[in-house]
């Protein structure tokens, strides 16, 4: 028989008394109760017996009763009642932990759910979930829209709506939270905008220049790193990524990248054997004037798996990001993160009319539509521009007096 035949035919032939398994069922629930309530349980010299039980304005409240049962019962009262009624953040916590324990997210996620919890949710995640109104909800998220840009606000949007789907599942509140969100009033002149100029956002022609001969003069495992995603746009966590066996002639796989998540406190970094999306796994081809590139990188650490290792362990992508921090500041050029590598080389593409499949078979996209909205950024510099515009017979001082002649 299976364990809950057996269980069902001991109850109805009085082998089991349901009484005493409810007893012991109520005595363990009282002892897990006891063993969570942090603050000591003393008698007084008056034969009183006392405690402390967290109070939300001071901290904690004496709690001081005539019996150690009676204390006991408080106790157990408060923390049950704390059970039926979580913060917000507890709430939050037990969401994005059962998400993480079930596999439906990566570490990685889990910290940046938590990161995008405790920007916004500070002070409004210590309210108890049945004591928050729809309304309440509604008016903090509205708070939040003048201080975040239409991205974040999503981010903002996408966990509030996962844990408080949770809270309902498990019947702390009544309404539903979609309904909440299609009331909400938003427009996207609401969002805060924050204006970037090219400068921060790609490399310019000069700035590519002096920064790929540094490289090329320079090169080291960090710098074999930049100036392999200067060539090829890959993104810095697919890069530390690959392996030898990765490349052929003058292209390499995708099919990895680092992930970082915090366990006990501290950063860590993991090898996740899938690379950002189902578009990131791609061949990406390197130019045939890197041949030589290309034997260089096949030297780098011949007996190690990962191509890009130093002092025997594989480099990550803060070490790439700090190095290209120092090598802007060195070459008296705008700081710019790895990123910016990538909008450079999406911006070069589409300046020269590349293929639109090809464009997106290098960067990993699924629309040319991503590259060209978020990518493409003026690269050239103010003389460039107005050389350009100089050759412009409109523009030209010379043929209109001469139009004029004639």
């Amino acid at each position: 028989m299976e364990n809950q035949e057996l269980l069902k035919y001991a109850i109805e032939h009085g082998m089991i008394d349901m009484s005493y398994v409810q007893e012991q069922i109520e005595m363990n629930e009282r002892k897990e109760l006891l063993e969570k309530h942090p603050y000591q349980i003393w008698e007084g010299k008056d034969g009183k017996w006392r405690t402390y039980l967290p109070e939300k304005e001071a901290g904690r409240k004496l709690l001081k009763r005539s019996t150690k049962k009676s204390i006991e019962e408080e106790i157990i009262g408060f923390w049950k009642s704390e059970l039926e009624n979580p913060t917000i953040q507890e709430v939050f916590n037990e969401w994005n932990d059962r998400r993480l324990e079930l596999e439906k997210i990566s570490k990685a996620t889990h910290l940046r759910n938590q990161q995008i919890f405790n920007r916004h949710y500070s002070d409004f995640g210590k309210n108890k979930i049945k004591c928050v109104e729809p309304e309440d909800i509604e008016e903090f998220l509205e708070e939040q829209i003048p201080k975040l840009t239409a991205k974040s606000f999503s981010n903002l949007k996408t966990i509030t709506r996962g844990f408080f789907k949770r809270a309902k599942k498990r019947k702390l509140i009544a309404f539903n939270v979609e309904e909440l969100f299609q009331e909400l009033d938003t427009s996207d002149s609401d969002f805060k905008r924050t204006i970037k100029e090219d400068y921060e956002e790609v490399f310019s022609e000069d700035e590519m220049e002096v920064m790929m001969r540094y490289l090329k003069q320079n090169l080291d495992i960090p710098n074999v790193a930049i100036f392999l995603m200067f060539i090829t746009g890959a993104r810095i966590g697919e890069i530390v990524a690959l392996k030898h066996s990765d490349f052929d002639g003058c292209s390499f796989r995708i099919r990895r990248t680092e992930t970082r998540y915090k366990e006990n406190g501290e950063y860590v970094c993991q090898i996740k054997e899938f690379p950002k999306s189902q578009a990131g796994v791609r061949t990406v081809v390197i130019p045939s004037e890197y041949e030589w590139f290309v034997r260089k990188i096949q030297m780098l650490n011949p007996f190690s798996d990962f191509v890009f290792v130093k002092d025997g362990k594989r480099i990550n992508t803060q070490s790439v990001r700090m190095r290209l921090r120092r090598l802007c500041d060195k070459l008296c050029i705008y700081r710019k993160s790895p990123h910016k590598i990538r909008k450079t080389y999406g911006s070069i593409l589409l300046d020269n009319k590349v293929d639109n499949r090809l464009i997106i078979g290098q960067m990993g996209h699924t629309s040319i539509l991503c590259t060209e909205e978020h990518y493409h950024r003026n690269r050239r510099t103010l003389e460039r521009k107005q050389v350009i515009l100089s050759s412009i017979p409109e523009f030209q001082e010379e043929q209109k007096e001469n139009r004029t002649c004639v």
